[in-house]
């Protein structure tokens, strides 16, 4: 064991705790208790939502290239961290309603709604709800990494891309559509997944890009709900910090898919089941 680390790499300066860990710093007085569970969870949660957007933008590198076998792990990846986040809402659970007020007016019009990174996911999975990037523009850098990545092609549009590039028949006004708007399931790209489904020996990695692309949107949607009934426990039906409806904009929210097909699809396999 080195125990002389005089002028070498240690463990602290490699993972600068010494910022990570004196970034906690609660506004209220006198300080309450529960603040600093608080301000972790949200900490925490940036930091995972910080690797999914270095992961998932690989993984759309990946299926731009055509190379649908590499981008699994790294989906599997987001899977697991998406888990983590899940779990993590237990954790803020424990904080009682009548804690909670007690600190709640220090966050002025700071809320989860201004998180850019979550926006971003948004935005990289395909839910492009165009409206929140006025959010961001007091900050002229992150509103233009919004912005770009609005009108960027999403994660599922990186794969139908891909599928037709093999010769599939996805439509080509799904192809050519407007990026900045919310993607509408399309019958025609629900054949194709049925084609897929229906023979996936025929193309294995194809199917089973499928099957990694709803593993994300199901630990999204779980994601989501927790969320709301997590905000429903601390502080009911009270509007958010941010002038959000709050659990009701979140009620409003949790259960829309982002790969709308692959979840339709599941009704249609088979040989006795035909999309119209």
């Amino acid at each position: 064991m080195v125990t002389d680390l005089h002028g070498k790499l240690d463990y602290a300066t490699y993972l600068g705790l010494d910022r990570l860990l004196s970034a906690q710093r609660p506004l209220s007085s006198p300080e309450h208790h529960d603040e600093t569970l608080f301000i972790i969870q949200h900490q925490t949660t940036e930091l995972w939502f910080k690797l999914v957007i270095h992961e998932l933008r690989e993984a759309m590198r990946l299926v731009a290239a055509d190379q649908l076998e590499p981008s699994f792990k790294i989906l599997a990846r987001v899977k697991h961290i998406q888990q983590q986040l899940l779990g993590q809402w237990s954790v803020l659970a424990t904080l009682t309603p009548t804690e909670y007020v007690q600190f709640r007016h220090v966050l002025g019009p700071a809320s989860g709604i201004q998180s850019y990174q979550n926006r971003l996911i948004e935005y990289l999975l395909g839910n492009r709800e165009a409206r929140f990037v006025e959010v961001f523009k007091h900050q002229p850098e992150v509103y233009k990494t919004l912005n770009d990545a609005l009108r960027a092609p999403s994660l599922y549009d990186e794969f139908l891309r891909h599928l037709a590039r093999r010769g599939m028949p996805v439509p080509q006004d799904v192809l050519n559509r407007d990026l900045t708007t919310q993607y509408e399931p399309h019958e025609g790209v629900l054949r194709v997944f049925k084609t897929i489904y229906d023979d996936p020996h025929r193309c294995w990695d194809a199917y089973e890009m499928c099957e990694k692309l709803v593993d994300i949107d199901e630990a999204a949607l779980l994601w989501r709900f927790r969320h709301l009934k997590v905000v429903q426990r601390v502080i009911g039906m009270k509007r958010g910090t941010g002038g959000t409806a709050g659990a009701a904009y979140l009620r409003n929210i949790f259960d829309r898919p982002l790969f709308p097909e692959l979840w339709d699809v599941r009704t249609m396999v088979g040989p006795e089941v035909n999309p119209s």
